[in-house]
């Protein structure tokens, strides 16, 4: 508990008021809602990239041609996330996290509902790509701003033996945020006609993510901006700096962040949005039943984030991040082949893929970070994240694509396995950089 003072008693001394120290859990519950809301979105516009966008934006040109612009307008928004860290800080710093997060998550919900009245090429042209790919540029400038520094609180409140466990909760919001995602476009192409469903079918999960959005961003500025909170923040010079100012003095532990990742991101994009554009692209298996593999695989997921804690805690993160990339390596050289297996090879390749991921992207935000000078660690934080999903997911669904359709399913793990290299290459840069500090 501590006091700060607020006013002047009638003898002209100072007046108290205590503050109260927000508890591991509550900073948990913030961070979950948030990160499950911005998985949310990013999953029903990844899963439109696939089963609509083709057919809506490009009818003219085939379905994979079509699915491959389709995936490079979804990288638009990891380009345009570190402009938006750029602008977003120096709103930070002039006018507080509140009006930031304000402004970033209407902005946010406001390009994701704006997708939802796009019209079709059929009916305005190639004005209709045009403003999927604004939009697509505004989601991810937004999502620039929506960093909020409660899972950097987090970590830094944890108790020491539990650091690993307290790391896994905001990466809980991937497989939450797949799970509802896959679960409503699987009802909506069940419960409606191919027409309707292209028509107008597929522009309601739009709407739900902007309503999740307005709720999530209730409930994280109900913890962000109270004075609790904001003490908080203070005391652990979790606030924003300069960019520039900390891309002088912390780039190389940005970048090996940024790297660090790269197999738990590779693998997040092959057991997610690759694998339903494979599938329905290339087999005769039915879109909605693989988005209910995709949701129950999601499960596996949960309880793998779940115990990814347990285990770094026992045997250190640095080291279960190492075992698990060795693993995705062995994974990429056999496991993609699945796809092509009929139903039983789908089910056992996305639940293996999704424990694999779970195990490496519970522990794969904080293995770096820890390495900040504490007045970097919130811009820091910020910058590594945008960097991470830069390289590590961009262009995965583009390159995995392309790479299976020009040389098999092999390629694909090709792929995986380069990511599951550069994280050990940036393990162990990071491990002798911090041996000789």
């Amino acid at each position: 508990m501590t006091s700060t003072p607020q006013s002047r008693d009638a003898l002209g001394l100072p007046t108290f008021k205590e503050h109260h120290q927000p508890s591991p859990g509550e900073i948990a519950i913030g961070v979950i809602i948030g990160r499950t809301s911005e998985f949310f979105d990013f999953f029903v516009y990844a899963i439109a990239s696939v089963l609509v966008f083709p057919k809506l934006f490009f009818p003219f040109v085939d379905a994979l041609t079509g699915t491959i612009y389709s995936f490079a307008i979804f990288a638009l928004a990891f380009v345009a996330r570190p402009i938006g860290s750029l602008v977003f800080m120096a709103l930070d710093r002039a006018y507080g996290r509140g009006t930031k997060l304000t402004i970033a998550l209407f902005m946010l919900g406001g390009s994701t509902a704006a997708i939802a009245f796009l019209p079709s090429y059929a009916s305005a042209g190639s004005t209709a790509i045009w403003l999927l790919a604004l939009l697509r540029l505004g989601q991810g400038f937004a999502l620039g701003g929506t960093w909020d520094g409660l899972a950097s609180l987090l970590a830094l409140n944890a108790p020491e033996n539990k650091r690993g466990w307290y790391a896994m909760i905001p990466q809980l919001g991937a497989p939450f945020g797949l799970i509802v995602a896959s679960s409503l476009f699987a009802y909506m192409i069940t419960e409606l006609p191919a027409a309707d469903f292209l028509d107008w079918g597929w522009r309601y999960p739009f709407f739900v993510a902007f309503a999740i959005n307005v709720v999530a961003l209730f409930a994280r500025l109900r913890i962000v901006v109270t004075e609790e909170f904001q003490h908080l923040f203070a005391s652990r010079d979790l606030q924003a700096v300069s960019v520039g100012a900390t891309l002088r003095t912390e780039w190389k532990t940005i970048v090996l962040g940024a790297f660090a990742p790269l197999a738990s991101f590779a693998l997040f994009h092959m057991v997610t949005v690759f694998p339903l554009s494979w599938v329905f692209l290339f087999t005769q298996n039915s879109p909605t039943g693989f988005l209910l593999i995709e949701a129950m695989a999601a499960c596996f997921g949960v309880v793998a984030v779940i115990a990814s804690g347990r285990l770094a805690d026992k045997f250190g993160r640095r080291n279960l991040l190492g075992t698990c990339a060795v693993a995705i390596a062995v994974f990429s050289g056999f496991a993609p082949q699945l796809l092509d297996a009929g139903a039983a090879g789908e089910v056992i390749y996305m639940i293996a893929g999704f424990i694999l991921l779970g195990l490496a992207f519970g522990q794969s935000s904080g293995v770096v970070a820890s390495g900040f000078a504490s007045e970097h660690r919130y811009t820091g934080s910020a910058l590594t994240s945008d960097l991470s999903w830069l390289v590590g997911a961009a262009f995965a669904p583009l390159a995995a694509l392309l790479l299976s359709t020009n040389w098999g399913l092999i390629a694909s793990g090709g792929y995986l396995l380069s990511g599951a290299i550069a994280t050990l290459a940036a393990l162990w840069l990071n491990k002798g950089l911090a041996s000789r500090n």
